[in-house]
């Protein structure tokens, strides 16, 4: 009887401390979610009472617009380029702080994860006055060759260079983050290791990918799938503050574009549309990507 007792009140109490954060995942999540999908079927301007049932006409409307199609291949790009730029970097540095004996490590470590600190709007107006065309510190090192009465580059008003320009200031803001999650993964692998690799003659560059790259590969692994929903996120931050989706859409991204015709353009369902194909999308690319990067943990 005491043992039924006991393990009823370890029940009780493991439901007490959950139950706060189960409903709070259910009203702020789960409810909020599913009102994403019902609204997605329903022509709205989202401050009337008046829906209108259009089944997934939504749907139609947004696989035959164009800017959806660009907004969809900005996103892609930014999710592609900026995660392999950020990811490489971040290990590079990762290994060199962790590996190497270089004077003022911390202050290299603090230096690199300060940008992560900074606010989004911070970030922005550091970049824009960067590549402001007329004063910008970019164009000014770029007119000491190319000569002062050469005409100024437009980085945030080219379509061609908005997009990279963004780039830019997402990998500078996101590498810190994942180099300190990747120097602690390094710190735990055993110097021994190295030790008899050394011993082998292996360089250091193939103790990399000997040894480091598959024991922390699991941290790889999580890391990667933050990259796919930190840059669908950031890109709309960085996109909305610098340049709202300009010059003539260049710059749109799924969730700048989601925002424009939700709330600008009081298309509400249509908006839902828009973010139900980013739900799906960010939801496949993730399972695609850990089906991809599975493999056997190796344990040391």
């Amino acid at each position: 009887m005491e043992t039924l007792r006991s393990r009823k009140r370890r029940t009780g109490f493991i439901i007490g401390c959950t139950a706060p954060a189960i409903i709070l995942f259910i009203v702020f999540m789960i409810i909020p979610t599913i009102d994403v999908f019902r609204m997605s079927l329903f022509k709205w301007g989202g401050y009337t009472a008046e829906k209108t049932f259009v089944g997934l006409s939504n749907f139609k409307s947004l696989f035959t617009n164009p800017k959806f199609f660009q907004a969809f291949q900005n996103s892609i790009l930014l999710i592609v380029v900026v995660t392999l730029v950020t990811f490489c970097l971040a290990l590079v540095f990762a290994a060199i702080l962790t590996r190497e004996k270089i004077k003022g490590q911390n202050f290299f470590r603090i230096v690199f994860y300060i940008p992560n600190i900074l606010s989004i709007v911070v970030i922005s107006a550091i970049f824009s006055a960067i590549y402001d065309p007329n004063q910008g510190l970019l164009n000014s090192i770029l007119n000491l060759f190319r000569g002062a009465e050469a005409d100024p580059i437009l980085w945030l008003g080219n379509q061609k260079l908005v997009i990279y320009s963004i780039v830019i200031a997402m990998v500078w803001q996101a590498i810190g983050y994942y180099m300190v999650m990747y120097m602690a993964s390094m710190a735990n692998v055993p110097e021994s290791l190295y030790e008899s690799a050394s011993l082998e003659g292996a360089g250091k560059t193939k103790q990399f990918f000997s040894i480091t790259l598959p024991l922390i590969w699991t941290n790889i692994r999580t890391t990667l799938t933050f990259f796919i929903i930190s840059t669908i996120n950031m890109s709309f931050l960085m996109v909305k503050a610098m340049t709202n989706g300009g010059p003539d859409g260049a710059s749109s991204v799924f969730l700048s574009y989601m925002y424009q015709e939700a709330y600008t353009n009081s298309s509400y369902g249509y908006g839902m549309a828009i973010g139900v194909m980013v739900f799906l999308f960010s939801f496949a690319l993730a399972g695609v990507l850990n089906a991809v990067t599975k493999r056997d943990e190796i344990e040391f």
